[in-house]
C-alpha cells in the first residue's frame, strides 16, 4: 500500500504535458524488456529471442511456449510447471517479469521454478527473452538472461465503442487435455477493456511407448481484467489485474522411482494449490515534468506455494502454506534525440514471506506444529538506482551503457533451528553494447557485462525435502553471487532472411550451491545445505536462420551448444550442472494457399554425458548420461471462414521415449492435437 501511496504523490506531480512523443506504434518490432523503453530490435544489441501471442495461445502453459526458442532449453519436474534454461543457467540466476515488475520473488528458488506457469496464456501479448546479462537496468538476479512477459493491452483506434471477441477450444492424447480459453475486449480508444479467462485440465501423461506416468494430471483455471484509460495523446493510465491457480499439480520426479531407485522418494508431493495474484497499475506521461518522458508502475503480487508431501509409506503428512507479496514501484524517465537517447530510473521491492507446516498423522488425523520450510516473516527490500545510453557515435557505430547501484536488504527471524540473520548487499553493476552496420541489412555486435545475484529466503533458510532425494537445512551465511560475462555476434535482418549467430563466455565467482553435510535423515535423504562455494565457467554458441525459399515457403533453423565447468571448493574442475547438450531444430512452413498452411519439424537433442558429481547422484540423471533424441512433427491449419480457424496437430509422429536433460520426467509421446479458434 505504502508503494501505491508514493505513486499517487509522485504522479501529482508530474505536470500537464504538450507534445506527443513517438509512438511505439510506429516503431518496427517493438522491444521495450532490453532498453526498458520502445526500439526496434535493430537498435539493441543484446541477444534476444522473441515468442508471439498466438504461439503462446496454442501452449497449454506460458512456460512451454518457450521451449523452442533460440538459446532456451526447458526443463521440468511435472506437466504443470517448468524452468528455463539460458546459457546454462536457470531458476533464480534468470530475473522473470510481467510488464516489468517482477515475477521473482523471495521464495524463487536456483533449481526449476513453477511461477512462469502461474501468467495466464490470454494475458500474454509476447514474451521477450534476453540472453545474457542486462545488468545496469535490471541488476540482482538478472545474471544469465531475463524473461518479460509483456501482457495485452486494451487498445481501440476508434472514436466509437467497439467489441473484439477470441475463443480457442483444444484437446489433445498424449496428455488428455482440454481447455477453453476465451477474451472479450471492449471500448474506444480512451476508454477500453479487456475481460478474459481460461481453463484447462489433464490426464496422466503418456510418454513414448504408450506407458501412462501417473500421477501426472493436474488442471489450471485463470481470470485477467485488464483496464487503460488515455486521456491525452500524451497520457495514459493501465490497470491490470491477473490470478491463475492451479488446484494440485504432482510432482512427478518425488512420486516415480528415478534412476537406482526401487521406490519412489515420497508417497505424496503436491504442489496446493500453486497460484498467483497479481495487480499492476501504470501511468506514463509524455513530454512533461522537466519535458522528459515519464513512466511509473506500481505493483503487488502474491505467490501461494503451499505444500503436501510424504515420505514414501511414512506414517506422517506434511501440510505447507507458504507465500510471497511483492510489493514494487518503479519509476523511469527517458529523453531521446537523433544522436543520443537516455534513461534514468529507481526500482522499490519489498518482499515480505509467511511459512507454516503442520505435521499429521495419516491414522488418527492427530496433527501438530512443525518448523515451517521458510523461516516465516523474512523480509526482502531492494532499492536501486539506474542509469542508460544510446549512443549513435558515427554513421554505422551505435553505442551503449549504464550503471545500477543496488542496495539489497535481506532479513531473517530467527527459529528453533537457526539463529537470526541479516544480510547486506551493496553493489554496483553495468554493462557495455556495441552495434556496427556493416550494410543496411548486415550488423556486428557485441556486449559486456557484470553483475550479481544477491540470496534470497529460499536460499537462506528453507528447511525440507528437496528433489534428488535431498533434504536441505538453513544457512545464514551467505553472500551475493558475482558473474562477469561476455558475447561477441552477427545478424542479418531483411525481408527474405534473418540471420543471426552469437558466441559468449560467462563466469561466475562465489556461486550458491547445494553441498552434502555428509548426514542422512532417517528417511535415508541426504542432507544437504546452500553455500557460496562454487566457480563456474561457461561458453558456448546460439544460430538461428530464417529465410523465403520462395514467396509461399519459408525455413527455419535452430542450433545451441553451450559447455560449462564448475569448481566446488578445494574441489578439483568438473563438469558444470544441468548443461543442456548440443541441440537443434529445422522446420518448413508452406502457405498452400489463402486458407491452408502446413508446418513441419524436426527437433534434435545430442547426448549430455558430461556428468557432475551431483547429476550423478541425482535420481532424476541417468548416471551413464541423458541419452540424444530426435522426433518429428507436423501441423495443418486452415482458416475456414473469417471468423474461424483451426490446427490439426501431430507431435512426435515416431512415438520417440526421451527426456530433456535435467527434467524430472519423460516428455510426451505421439501426440494428436485440435483447436478450434473463433475471433469475431
Amino acid at each position: 500500500m505504502r508503494f501505491f501511496l508514493l505513486t499517487c504523490a509522485l504522479l501529482s506531480t508530474i505536470a500537464s504535458p504538450s507534445l506527443a512523443s513517438t509512438a511505439a506504434s510506429d516503431i518496427d518490432e517493438v522491444i521495450v524488456t532490453a532498453s526498458r523503453r520502445p526500439a526496434a530490435s535493430a537498435d539493441i544489441s543484446s541477444a534476444l529471442s522473441l515468442v508471439t501471442r498466438d504461439d503462446v495461445l496454442q501452449e497449454k502453459l506460458t512456460t512451454d511456449a518457450i521451449s523452442q526458442s533460440i538459446g532456451v532449453s526447458l526443463q521440468q519436474t511435472t506437466p504443470g510447471q517448468g524452468s528455463a534454461v539460458i546459457r546454462g543457467l536457470k531458476g533464480s540466476a534468470l530475473l522473470h517479469l510481467v510488464d516489468g515488475m517482477p515475477l521473482s520473488n523471495a521464495l524463487f528458488r536456483s533449481a526449476p521454478t513453477p511461477y512462469l506457469a502461474l501468467v495466464p496464456t490470454t494475458a500474454v501479448e509476447r514474451i521477450e527473452i534476453i540472453r545474457g546479462t542486462s545488468a545496469s537496468l535490471y541488476g540482482s538476479q538478472a545474471v544469465g538472461g531475463v524473461i518479460e512477459v509483456v501482457s495485452r493491452e486494451p487498445n481501440f483506434a476508434t472514436d466509437k465503442t467497439a467489441l473484439r471477441r477470441d475463443l480457442a477450444l483444444s484437446f489433445d492424447t498424449a496428455e488428455l487435455q482440454k481447455s477453453i480459453k476465451g477474451s472479450v475486449d471492449f471500448g474506444n480508444r480512451r476508454l477500453a477493456a479487456i475481460l478474459s479467462g481460461e481453463y484447462l485440465t489433464t490426464g496422466d501423461r503418456r510418454i513414448g511407448g504408450g506407458k501412462r506416468i501417473s500421477p501426472s494430471g493436474y488442471s489450471s483455471k485463470a481470470a485477467r481484467l485488464a483496464v487503460s484509460m488515455v486521456p491525452s495523446d500524451e497520457r495514459s493510465w493501465l490497470f491490470d489485474l491477473q490470478w491463475l491457480e492451479q488446484p494440485s499439480t504432482p510432482r512427478i520426479d518425488e512420486l516415480v522411482p528415478g534412476f537406482g531407485q526401487l521406490t519412489p522418494s515420497s508417497s505424496e508431493y503436491f504442489f496446493s494449490p500453486n497460484s498467483r495474484l497479481f495487480a499492476h497499475l501504470r501511468h506514463t506521461a509524455d513530454d512533461s515534468l522537466f519535458g522528459l518522458d515519464w513512466r511509473i508502475d506500481g505493483a503487488w503480487q502474491q505467490i501461494t506455494d503451499d505444500i503436501i508431501t510424504r515420505d514414501y509409506e511414512a506414517p506422517t503428512r506434511h501440510q505447507e502454506a507458504n507465500s510471497s507479496d511483492l510489493y514494487a514501484l518503479s519509476i523511469n524517465t527517458t529523453s531521446r534525440n537523433a544522436a543520443i537517447s537516455w534513461l534514468a530510473g529507481a526500482d522499490f521491492r519489498t518482499d515480505e514471506v509467511k511459512s507454516s507446516r503442520r505435521q499429521v498423522d495419516i491414522q488418527t488425523m492427530v496433527a501438530s506444529a512443525v518448523a515451517p520450510r521458510y523461516p516465516s516473516g523474512s523480509r526482502v527490500d531492494e532499492v536501486a538506482m539506474f542509469g542508460n545510453l544510446v549512443w549513435a557515435a558515427a554513421d554505422r557505430h551505435q553505442l551503449s551503457g549504464g550503471l545500477r547501484l543496488s542496495d539489497v536488504h535481506i532479513d531473517v527471524p530467527a527459529s528453533n533451528l537457526n539463529m537470526a540473520a541479516s544480510v547486506d548487499v551493496r553493489r554496483l553493476s553495468g554493462d557495455l553494447g556495441w552495434i556496427y552496420s556493416l550494410s543496411d541489412t548486415w550488423q556486428l555486435v557485441a556486449n559486456a557485462g557484470f553483475g550479481f545475484r544477491a540470496p534470497n529466503i529460499a536460499d537462506i533458510g528453507t528447511l525440507g525435502n528437496r528433489p534428488g532425494n535431498r533434504y536441505n537445512i538453513p544457512n545464514s551465511d551467505l553472500k551475493e553471487e558475482r558473474v562477469e560475462q561476455f558475447d561477441l555476434g552477427v545478424r542479418q535482418q531483411s525481408d527474405a532472411v534473418q540471420f543471426e549467430l552469437v558466441f559468449y563466455a560467462l563466469r561466475f565467482y562465489d556461486r550458491i550451491t547445494s553441498v552434502l553435510t555428509g548426514d542422512t535423515t532417517a528417511s535415508g535423504r541426504d542432507i544437504v545445505q546452500s553455500v557460496n562455494a562454487a566457480e563456474t565457467a561457461i561458453h558456448g554458441a546460439e544460430a538461428s536462420l530464417t529465410f523465403a525459399l520462395r514467396e509461399a515457403v519459408r525455413a527455419r533453423a535452430v542450433l545451441n551448444y553451450t559447455w560449462g565447468s564448475e569448481t566446488i571448493g578445494s574441489g578439483g574442475a568438473q563438469p558444470a550442472d544441468r548443461i543442456p547438450p548440443l541441440s537443434g531444430e529445422l522446420s518448413l512452413d508452406v502457405d498452400l494457399n489463402t486458407a491452408w498452411q502446413w508446418q513441419s519439424w524436426l527437433t534434435v537433442s545430442g547426448p549430455q554425458d558430461r556428468l557432475n558429481d551431483r547429476e550423478i547422484r541425482d535420481v532424476r540423471i541417468n548416471p551413464d548420461g541423458t541419452p540424444g533424441w530426435t522426433i518429428v512433427g507436423t501441423e495443418v491449419s486452415c482458416q475456414l471462414s473469417e471468423e474461424w480457424r483451426i490446427n490439426l496437430m501431430a507431435d512426435n509422429l515416431f512415438d520417440k521415449n526421451y527426456r530433456v536433460h535435467g527434467s524430472g520426467l519423460d516428455s510426451p509421446g505421439r501426440n494428436f492435437s485440435i483447436t478450434l479458434r473463433r475471433r469475431w
